[in-house]
C-alpha cells in the first residue's frame, strides 16, 4: 500500500486575488489552474509539489483574526516556510510582511534556527524558519 502524498492547504479568502499574489511574489507558487463555480472561482496556485486551494469567502470570520504564531484554539496554527534568511526575507517583504510575532532565535533548541510570522492579505499566520534541521541532519550525528 502506498503512503500518503501530502498534496494541499485550503484557504477561504475574502479576496482571492490578493492572497494569489501575495503566496506567488513572496513564496514562488504559480498558478496551477482556476475553476468556476458558478458565481465563485476555485483557485489552485503550486510550488513545486505542494498547493494552496483558495476559495471564495461566503461570510465574515467568526471570530478575530489570529495573532502571534497562530489561533490558540484546536485548527491549523499558521503555514511555515523554510526560508535561507528570514531578515533578509521579511526586508525583501518590506511593508508586506506584517509581523505578528518575533523574529526569535531557538538557538537553544538548534543552532542557527531563526523565525519570525507574519500575516497573509486575510490574517492568517505566515511562518518563515530558517536553520530547522532534524537531529539526524545535524553535523556531528
Amino acid at each position: 500500500m502506498n503512503s500518503p502524498v501530502y498534496h494541499h492547504i485550503a484557504i477561504t479568502c475574502k479576496d482571492q486575488q490578493a492572497v494569489e499574489a501575495f503566496y506567488v511574489k513572496y513564496f514562488g507558487f504559480e498558478r496551477a489552474q482556476a475553476f468556476s463555480l458558478g458565481e465563485d472561482d476555485l483557485i489552485f496556485i503550486r510550488a513545486g509539489n505542494v498547493y494552496l486551494e483558495l476559495f471564495p469567502a461566503k461570510g465574515d470570520a467568526p471570530s478575530s483574526p489570529p495573532t502571534a504564531d497562530g489561533p490558540q484554539y484546536p485548527g491549523w496554527r499558521h503555514i511555515g516556510f523554510k526560508v535561507d534568511d528570514v531578515d533578509a526575507k521579511l526586508a525583501e517583504m518590506g511593508d508586506d510582511a506584517r509581523i505578528t510575532l518575533g523574529p526569535l532565535n531557538f538557538d537553544d533548541f538548534i543552532p542557527g534556527w531563526r523565525t519570525a510570522w507574519i500575516a497573509d492579505p486575510e490574517g492568517n499566520i505566515v511562518e518563515i524558519s530558517q536553520g530547522y534541521t532534524d537531529p539526524d541532519q545535524r553535523s556531528g550525528s
